[in-house]
C-alpha cells in the first residue's frame, strides 16, 4: 500500500454477512465520526431500489437491496482505513485480493446509480482556473495547501495540480469542489 494511485478517492465494494448491511453502514458512519476519518472515508451506501409490491390488493413501496451482502464505501485506501473498514463488525472483506481492494470504475458506479434510480447529474462548477494558476485546496487530505494547476478537465470536474510537500512537488488530482481560487 502507499503508491500514489492508491491515495486517490474511489468507491470500493465491501462484503458483509447477509442481513448485516444496515448494521455495517451505521457502524462505519459512527467509526468515521468517532475516529475523525472524514477526510479519508467520505460516504457509505447500500445499493437499493424502490419497488412496488402488491399484497392483498394493497400496493406498497419497498426498498430492495440490489446486491444483498454488499455495501459501497467511498474512501481513500491506506493501511489505516483498510484496517478500520475490514475490522468493522459484520464486514467479511473487500472485493479484490485480501490486502488490495479493487475500486469500482466510474462506469460501474454510474451503472449502480442508474440501477438505484439515481441519475448522476452533470454538476456545473463555478471555478474558472487555468493551467499555471495557484489554487487553495479547501477539503481532503491536502486541505489548506496551495497547488499549482497542471491541467483542467471540465468534463470530469477534475484538476491535476502540483502540491509542494516537504520541498518536493507531488502530483494530485482534485475535484473542482475541493479547490478555490486564491
Amino acid at each position: 500500500m502507499g503508491s500514489e494511485k492508491e491515495s486517490a478517492r474511489h468507491w470500493y465494494v465491501v462484503h458483509t454477512y447477509s442481513g448485516y448491511e444496515n448494521k455495517v453502514l451505521e457502524s462505519l458512519k459512527q467509526k468515521v465520526q468517532s475516529m475523525g476519518l472524514e477526510n479519508e472515508i467520505f460516504d457509505v451506501i447500500i445499493p437499493e431500489k424502490e419497488e412496488v409490491e402488491k399484497k392483498d390488493g394493497v400496493e406498497k413501496v419497498i426498498k430492495r437491496k440490489i446486491f444483498p451482502g454488499y455495501v459501497l464505501v467511498n474512501m481513500i485506501v491506506n493501511e489505516k482505513t483498510w484496517y478500520d473498514v475490514r475490522n468493522t463488525d459484520g464486514v467479511t472483506g473487500f472485493v479484490g485480493s485480501g490486502t488490495k481492494p479493487i475500486p469500482l470504475t466510474e462506469d460501474e458506479y454510474e451503472n449502480i446509480l442508474r440501477e438505484m434510480g439515481v441519475e448522476k447529474t452533470k454538476v456545473v462548477h463555478d471555478i474558472d482556473v487555468e493551467v499555471g494558476e495557484t489554487v487553495k485546496i479547501c477539503s481532503g487530505p491536502f486541505e489548506n495547501f496551495a497547488a499549482k494547476v497542471v491541467s483542467v478537465d471540465d468534463e470530469k470536474g477534475k484538476i491535476k495540480a502540483l502540491v509542494d510537500m516537504f520541498g518536493r512537488e507531488t502530483n494530485v488530482e482534485l475535484d473542482f469542489d475541493q479547490v478555490e481560487k486564491n
